[in-house]
């Protein structure tokens, strides 16, 4: 199933499923204010999604004059496959990690963080975002940035439904409101899990082995990439890198989603160990 049709499936997805919620709470009404605010929201996931990730996690535009490092190894291995350039961005946290986010290859932009520079040397930071121009290459950062953005306002909505019924922001009597909240925590529990499987259905774990293919391809050195997830999936568990759920598919490595009751339904990266060892072609050793 390629991309296109999966990003048209996932936005189609989204919105019978605000407009059912819609109805339910709000009968026919519901269901058209439903359907405007998901018009609204696939306009927005569509054009809006990678600067709201990049904004999430205050990420801070560079150019070649501010980290000529990270800029001018994107700039050569974009030469090299036949990319446009990327925007360039830095993620200001100790936790090492990276991501690549953008509607297509002509609107894409590549975020790493303070703690990967410190910590990885120049062949593996090559590896890291070669991986990600492998993302953009692979078209995978449009449903990526789509799915985040539909999973964050699904389960967003379903906290605002939860508490707005407990603390009676639909009227009637006492009871109803007590009877609301309980519909409201019914609808929690319903809504955030159906957000994770659709970005399990739409973001699904091969795409990780597929950039590090590509990462590894291009570079021709895997084990310089094997070693980047080494030490990142290592070093990010002393600095963990606290990310929202419906955006930690993102990131290269798997971040902590921050103790999130439903974290576990949003894990979509396929275990580092198996990763290193497709790279090199032997089991992968951890330092704990």
């Amino acid at each position: 199933m390629g991309n296109t049709f999966k990003t048209a499936f996932l936005l189609t997805a989204m919105t019978l499923l605000l407009m059912l919620a819609g109805r339910a709470f709000g009968g026919q009404r519901g269901m058209l204010m439903a359907l405007i605010f998901a018009a609204v929201l696939n306009f927005v996931s569509y054009f809006f999604s990678d600067k709201i990730a990049l904004a999430m996690y205050r990420a801070q535009p560079i150019s070649r004059d501010d980290l000529p490092r990270v800029y001018n190894i994107v700039e050569r291995l974009s030469q090299k496959v036949g990319l446009p350039m990327p925007k360039v961005y830095v993620i200001p946290t100790d936790s090492p990690n990276a991501f690549a986010t953008g509607r297509n290859p002509n609107h894409a932009s590549v975020a790493v963080t303070h703690g990967i520079l410190g910590l990885l040397n120049d062949e593996e930071l090559e590896g890291v975002l070669a991986h990600e121009l492998g993302h953009v290459r692979n078209r995978d950062i449009l449903i990526s940035s789509v799915a985040a953005t539909i999973a964050g306002a699904i389960t967003f909505l379903a906290h605002i439904a939860r508490w707005g019924m407990i603390f009676g922001g639909y009227g009637g009597d006492r009871d109803e409101r007590r009877g609301g909240g309980a519909i409201g925590a019914i609808l929690m529990l319903f809504l955030a899990p159906i957000a994770a499987s659709l970005i399990q259905l739409a973001v699904s774990r091969s795409r990780e082995y597929a950039a590090d293919d590509t990462g590894a391809h291009w570079t021709g050195n895997p084990y310089a990439l094997a070693s980047a997830l080494g030490k990142i999936d290592a070093y990010s568990r002393r600095v963990p890198l606290v990310a929202s759920p419906s955006t930690a598919h993102l990131f290269i490595i798997q971040p902590f989603l921050g103790g999130m009751s439903f974290g576990n339904l949003f894990s979509t990266h396929p275990p580092t160990a198996k990763r290193i060892e497709r790279l090199t072609g032997r089991p992968a050793e951890f330092t704990q």
